[in-house]
């Protein structure tokens, strides 16, 4: 691991970005914003699965103006994210959202992109230059065979940024996605070379669950292992909840985070005695919401399930039939395998009551 890459500090809202500050996890709603309950909702499960940053789509002056009630009911800061439409970006201003996304090439002339500025400036909030592979300049595109590459991306976000800066505006994050993750991390290499500003990091549109996170692990991991990155989020075609749990997984494997529970637990062969896969996604599901930060091993045999039994906060090491319970390293007793779930549980929730973690 690198050491982390200094950069300026931004706030959005209570958060901090940037600097020694810690990588912040953020994700989008996929709700329709006009819907304010639906948003809402959305919105605070993100927060609960431990985002710290939400983004939402602003298409029209219907969502643009849902933002103050939605701004209102929850918690965390949130982000515009703004196209074509000046005045969507002003009306969003207005409606107390704590940040904008634009791409200034794309919301007008000169004039208009100053006003959007101006608005910034006098509320206080920071602006994200997102530029991605898929809506570049035509002449940027020209100067480079009419292919995104990782050139084109960075020159896209630096004319984009002096803008910004020719303006007098400073409070700037940035970003360069690709749906390639070879060309994504090397335009954020190169953009990290040209600017102090904070970065969010991302592959766009990197696909399902699976695809998508392993896409988004290996990019995001390489620069986040050299100490290029501020800020990310994983873009999965799936619930943003889950956008929110690849992240922490991303940044708990490098060692940038301790959040929320850890399940580790084996891949299963046939020495498995239960079904440790349906466990495990069942522990899963029902423990997403707890952010402290707590390790689980559900081991389903007795080769290497006592070491790691023993290494985690709660374990399993199970037999036929039933299972020894460990608990900070010690054993504790045997279980039945009917049990093996409700015990789990019921010993997580002691632990976060007694606030002993390992």
């Amino acid at each position: 691991m690198a050491g982390r890459r200094r950069t300026r500090v931004i706030e959005l809202g209570d958060v901090r970005i940037g600097g020694d500050n810690p990588i912040v996890v953020q994700s989008m709603t996929n709700t329709h914003t006009r819907d304010v309950d639906a948003t809402t909702k959305q919105i605070n499960q993100l927060a609960d699965a431990g985002a710290r940053i939400v983004r939402i789509a602003v298409p029209d002056r219907e969502s643009a103006t849902a933002l103050k009630a939605i701004k209102k009911a929850v918690s965390v800061p949130l982000i515009a994210d703004i196209h074509f439409d000046y005045r969507l970006a002003l009306l969003a201003i207005k409606g107390g959202v704590d940040g904008l996304r634009i791409n200034p090439g794309n919301i007008g002339s000169k004039e208009r992109v100053g006003e959007v500025v101006k608005a910034a400036k006098g509320a206080g909030i920071p602006i994200r230059v997102g530029v991605n592979a898929g809506s570049l300049p035509q002449d940027i595109l020209e100067r480079h065979s009419f292919r995104p590459t990782a050139g084109a991306l960075v020159e896209a976000a630096l004319r984009n940024v002096h803008e910004l800066e020719d303006l007098g505006f400073h409070d700037i994050k940035v970003s360069v996605k690709s749906s390639n993750v070879l060309i994504m991390i090397d335009a954020y290499r190169q953009l990290s070379r040209a600017v102090d500003y904070p970065l969010h990091l991302g592959v766009t549109e990197a696909g399902t669950v699976l695809s998508g996170s392993i896409k988004s692990a290996i990019g995001m991991g390489i620069l986040l292992s050299r100490g290029i990155g501020d800020t990310i989020r994983v873009s999965l075609t799936d619930d943003p909840v889950i956008e929110v749990k690849a992240g922490y997984e991303i940044l708990r494997a490098l060692g940038l985070a301790q959040h929320g529970i850890e399940i580790i637990s084996c891949p299963t062969c046939a020495r498995a005695e239960f079904d440790v896969i349906g466990l495990v996604n069942s522990l899963e599901r029902k423990l997403i919401s707890v952010k402290e930060h707590l390790t689980i091993a559900v081991m389903g045999c007795v080769v290497n399930g006592p070491g790691e039994a023993r290494e985690a906060d709660i374990g399993i090491a199970c037999g036929r039939g039933s299972g020894m319970l460990f608990k900070h390293g010690k054993v504790v007793g045997k279980i039945k395998e009917t049990d093996y779930e409700k015990v789990l549980l019921a010993e997580v929730q002691g632990l976060l009551k007694e606030g002993k973690k390992s």
